[in-house]
């Protein structure tokens, strides 16, 4: 059995813009609907999400059900840390997006951990694990390097000074930039928008595309995404689960609060 091919990062490596969501809900219920809504993409979140690896498993499934299968999953473990890199992966992780990378030495370690060795310090699970399809990948050890995709988070003022030497790493796919603890790092806590916040994620943008790998960003003013899309950001979230529950639900039962309708 040939290993499966990571169509985010062929779209990545081919510079066609990919359009995701953020998880931060937990559920694999909640995954295996958003999976079909036509997303290129779909991030499963356990840095600040009450997700671990039991349950991310549940929503990989989730997503590799859906019988069209346009969808892909990006995991972004607590920490760059090769233990949750090696149990996500071998749950059948095919993309991880590593946060706070601050340097050249902390994105090199994070390419350490998603290879086996001579190249890295992955540990073998063989047919023990669903990364290898319980053993019926043959030449999982051999292949998984060129369809494993390795997004790393620069999300600090320090990270933007090492952006250059982050972003040339060999084997980091794509560089996703964070707002929120950018803008906190610069002094503008809560103001991702903040004119000065917005200047640095334009020029960061800019310089990542200019080494040739992949820009990323987590943007849900639509005005404001097609600005990074235009800027050229290949994979750009634009929405997150939670806050679309939590706003639809306020809207909701603002519609009807104080109106005639209760009470009658």
């Amino acid at each position: 059995m040939a290993i499966a091919v990571n169509q985010f990062k062929k779209a990545l490596q081919a510079g066609r813009p990919q359009i995701g969501i953020w998880s931060a809900l937990a559920s694999h219920y909640t995954v295996e609907i958003l999976a079909g809504a036509g997303f290129d993409w779909i991030m499963l979140d356990t840095e600040h999400a009450p997700n671990e690896v039991p349950m991310v498993l549940q929503q990989l499934q989730a997503v590799a059900a859906d019988p069209h299968r346009n969808t892909s999953a990006v995991v972004r473990p607590a920490w760059n840390d090769h233990v949750l890199i090696k149990r996500f992966l071998d749950i059948g992780a095919e993309t991880l997006l590593i946060p706070y990378v601050q340097s050249r030495e902390e994105a090199a370690a994070a390419v350490r951990s998603v290879r086996y060795p001579p190249l890295g310090i992955r540990g073998v699970g063989g047919a023990t694990v669903r990364a290898t399809r319980f053993g019926r990948t043959q030449d999982y050890m051999q292949q998984c390097g060129q369809e494993i995709c390795l997004l790393v988070q620069v999300e600090t003022a320090e990270a933007l000074e090492n952006l250059e030497s982050i972003a040339s790493v060999d084997g980091v796919d794509g560089v996703f930039i964070g707002p929120a603890d950018l803008a906190a790092s610069m002094g503008y806590p809560g103001q991702p928008t903040h004119p000065v916040v917005r200047a640095e994620i334009d020029k960061a943008i800019r310089r990542i595309a200019a080494f040739g790998k992949a820009p990323g960003i987590l943007m849900v003013d639509e005005a404001r995404a097609k600005e990074c899309l235009a800027l050229g950001a290949l994979f750009v979230a634009v929405a997150v689960d939670m806050v679309m529950l939590a706003r639809g639900a306020e809207a909701v039962s603002a519609r009807y609060k104080g109106s005639d309708v209760i009470g009658a």
